[in-house]
């Protein structure tokens, strides 16, 4: 879900570097002293930037649980989402370098590698019972549930109802025909205003990816193989490919990432994209003024499909010293004050029953967990599914430089193998 994206919160602390050591560089460069039962390492990715954005959040959940728990010391660091795959991959080296608690997309290779506590060993069965039963399915590998999902997301048209009514596009599009016309109709209105925005940048291909393979009624898995070289997601690649050779996408879609096409968007200058939930902040904290709605997701026939994405909190075992520490940090995460507080500010959905309970009346839980019926998500619980991530940030923008889209899904199966 990358991510910058940004909505603030009013009252959040910040801590002291007494209590709290926020660190870019990895944990490997404490002391053997620091490394005790009590001090425990969390590496998180920035969902939002700013003096308000997951850092602050961060801080001020780790005060308000030092002051419950002052014997122990929680070390915060904070990435982005373009660079925390391969400071996990440099962390993981080394037993000293590894966080304890990790937040990242994927866990199950990391549990196939047998390297992570069982989620039953770090929160409370309430934590757990909480939890709403399709969510903690996709955590569970093998009968076993290793990580614990975060909060969700789910991709709805967003569409600037101004410049689309200029275009005479009177009704949003629901077939990717609609949407190619519409498209072109914007994009013909000139002034550097684009039709749709395409982000195959290396930030998040899979998303945008995901919502076109869907579309055409394709899977990331089956028969707990993960496919990526199948007809339908082929039908979906080309349909991608064919919007960006129309020339109705912004400039260089293969090297664009989303938080760009988000940010152009906001300011008036592309007609349509696919959101998050986060965007109706980013919008009402930096153009309260444009005129926008959202729709289902295009599709190929029309029936309304989505992505759905489930972040996970995941706690590396080592030596399994600090079991107790961990599960005390998690159960004051996700009890309810603290966990709806994070969300709501984060703005994206609920994953558990109390959650859902008390953002009711939340304008993102209104507006988007009625998707959730819609939505396919990524196959999490596969330990493959990690190396096709990665094959796919790398290879799918290149179908907009000339790179045929069987030949790119080919090479992305063989990194999935």
């Amino acid at each position: 879900m990358k991510r910058s994206l940004h909505q603030t919160i009013a009252g959040v602390a910040v801590l002291t570097a007494a209590v709290l050591a926020t660190s870019s560089c990895g944990f490997g460069s404490k002391s053997s002293s620091d490394n005790g039962p009590n001090n425990l390492n969390l590496l998180v990715p920035a969902y939002s930037d700013g003096p308000h954005g997951t850092k602050a959040l961060w801080e001020g959940i780790l005060k308000g649980f030092h002051d419950q728990n002052p014997d122990i010391t929680v070390n915060l660091q904070v990435e982005s989402w373009d660079t925390i795959n391969d400071v996990v991959r440099t962390d993981l080296q080394s037993t000293s370098s590894t966080p304890d608690v990790l937040n990242i997309d994927a866990y199950s290779s990391f549990a196939g590698d047998k390297m992570l506590y069982p989620a039953s060993d770090i929160v409370s069965d309430s934590v757990l019972a909480d939890i709403q039963p399709g969510f903690k399915q996709n955590a569970t590998m093998d009968g076993t549930q290793w990580a614990l999902p975060l909060f969700a997301s789910t991709r709805t048209l967003f569409y600037n109802t101004d410049l689309l009514t200029r275009a005479g596009v009177t009704t949003p599009p629901k077939t990717w025909a609609d949407l190619t016309d519409a498209a072109k109709k914007v994009e013909a209105l000139g002034g550097g205003v684009s039709g749709y925005g395409l982000p195959l940048g290396s930030e998040e291909t899979q998303g945008e990816t995901s919502i076109w393979t869907f579309g055409a009624g394709g899977n990331w898995s089956a028969d707990g193989k993960v496919t990526v070289d199948t007809p339908e997601n082929l039908t979906g690649v080309r349909a991608m490919k064919s919007l960006a050779d129309a020339g109705v996408t912004q400039p260089n879609p293969g090297a664009t990432d989303r938080k760009d096409v988000l940010n152009a968007f906001i300011q008036g200058k592309i007609g349509m994209i696919e959101g998050l939930p986060p965007l109706i902040g980013m919008i009402a904290d930096k153009n309260p003024g444009l005129k926008y709605a959202t729709a289902p997701s295009p599709t190929e026939s029309g029936q309304p499909v989505t992505l759905g994405v489930a972040d996970h909190l995941m706690a590396f075992k080592k030596d399994g010293s600090k079991q107790a520490a961990i599960k005390k940090l998690l159960d004051y995460f996700y009890a309810p004050d603290a966990y709806t507080n994070f969300v709501k500010s984060e703005h994206f959905i609920p994953i558990t029953v109390s959650g859902l309970t008390a953002l009711a009346d939340d304008p993102v839980t209104k507006a988007f967990a009625a998707t959730l019926p819609a939505a396919k998500f990524y196959p999490s619980n596969n330990p493959k599914w990690a190396a096709a991530q990665g094959a796919i940030k790398q290879q799918l923008g290149t179908i907009t430089q000339g790179a045929d889209p069987a030949d790119v899904l080919k090479k992305i199966q063989q990194a999935a193998n």
